[in-house]
């Protein structure tokens, strides 16, 4: 079934009980990614997207599939999207080591707000220790600090010490996964990608955000932060004939989102981090 698509009515049991009025039911990108990415507002044809979250899935928007033996050894996929679109991406932890380092900490009576947190990090020496985000260490939940902590004892890294040096470490290494998936993405598709879109909830770690700038060295353009859902009613409005194309549901997405753009800063530092980053995964 193509996104867009009518389906048909409610059934009328179903509305009875919602107590709602029947109404036509229309399929959406019928995947939350596929509605994320739907609403991403690209800009140019070689612009990439992160749809940032617990998890942040990393890739570009392609007329055809991508099937190649790089893509297969970088572990892409290829995912239908919104008018015969295709969704080449990565998976990478989000911000998954984030929250559970939180949610820890509020278990031993230390309930930090988000952006308490993120001036504990600001606080911090920058670039100091790494981490593989998707290090198999980090992928259940559990004593994220200590694990941490345990990874960069074991690759011979100065350990980080207050939280502030924890949630620094952990979101400075996910900026750099970030930059190594983009390497890996432009290997697959064999070109130099534009500027980073970011969606979702990740947005609203502006500290995030900027990291991932640096580590690249491009632009990031951030919102929508709710892109699941507008990228839904949207396509729902496409069903209905309301909108046209995905262009001119992108053209509503600009136009009913405030978006803010991230310059990328300390390109050398950033560089000799990313050397030492690739040597500890």
């Amino acid at each position: 079934v193509a996104p867009g698509t009518v389906l048909g009515p409610m059934r009328k049991s179903i509305a009875d009980e919602m107590g709602v009025t029947p109404i036509d039911v229309i399929a959406p990108a019928c995947h939350d990614t596929g509605s994320a990415v739907a609403a991403v507002p690209l800009f140019s044809p070689d612009a990439v997207y992160i749809s940032c979250g617990t998890w942040a899935l990393m890739g570009a928007e392609l007329p055809a599939p991508a099937i190649n033996k790089r893509a297969l050894a970088h572990n892409f996929t290829n995912e239908g999207g919104v008018d015969h679109t295709i969704r080449f991406l990565k998976n990478i932890s989000g911000l998954w080591i984030v929250q559970e380092c939180r949610r820890v900490w509020a278990l031993a009576g230390k309930d930090y707000s988000w952006e308490e947190l993120m001036g504990l990090a600001m606080a911090s020496d920058r670039l100091a220790s790494f981490i593989d985000p998707d290090h198999a260490d980090f992928g259940t939940p559990g004593d994220m600090p200590s694990r941490i902590r345990d990874f960069c004892k074991r690759t011979g890294q100065l350990l980080p010490d207050s939280e502030g040096d924890i949630i620094r470490t952990a979101l400075e290494s996910l900026a750099l996964k970030c930059r190594y998936v983009l390497g890996q993405l432009e290997d697959v598709l064999g070109k130099t990608l534009g500027d980073i879109h970011i969606v979702g909830g990740g947005i609203h770690n502006t500290l995030l955000c900027q990291f991932i700038a640096s580590a690249t060295g491009r632009a990031v353009l951030s919102g929508p932060a709710e892109a699941t859902a507008m990228g839904n009613l949207l396509m729902q409005a496409m069903g209905k004939g309301q909108i046209g194309s995905l262009d001119e549901l992108r053209d509503v997405v600009r136009a009913s989102t405030a978006i803010k753009t991230y310059s990328p800063t300390d390109a050398d530092a950033w560089e000799e981090a990313f050397e030492k980053f690739q040597r500890v995964m």
